[in-house]
């Protein structure tokens, strides 16, 4: 995980348990082994995502930047893969 998403998790000021499952999330990301398995994890981050939303966790803003952490985060492992 970059600074800039290490920092941009910072600032969301989660509860305990949604940040612990997010960087659970965001390992299954970054040490997907093939496509696969990225898409499987993308999915689940978003599916997570989702379940926060529908049960109003977090406010907007907080939901919003949780979308853009999994999209960057599996943008740049889809990436490495492309190298």
């Amino acid at each position: 995980m970059g600074v800039n998403m290490t920092e941009a998790l910072a600032a969301l000021d989660l509860p305990p348990a949604v940040k612990i499952q997010t960087l659970k999330l965001l390992a299954r990301i970054s040490q997907a082994a093939g496509a696969d398995e990225l898409w499987r994890a993308s999915d689940r981050a978003a599916g997570f995502v989702l379940g926060l939303e529908t049960v109003e966790v977090l406010d907007a803003t907080s939901i919003k930047a949780l979308y853009e952490i999994f999209d960057v985060a599996t943008t740049a492992r889809r990436q490495e893969d492309a190298q």
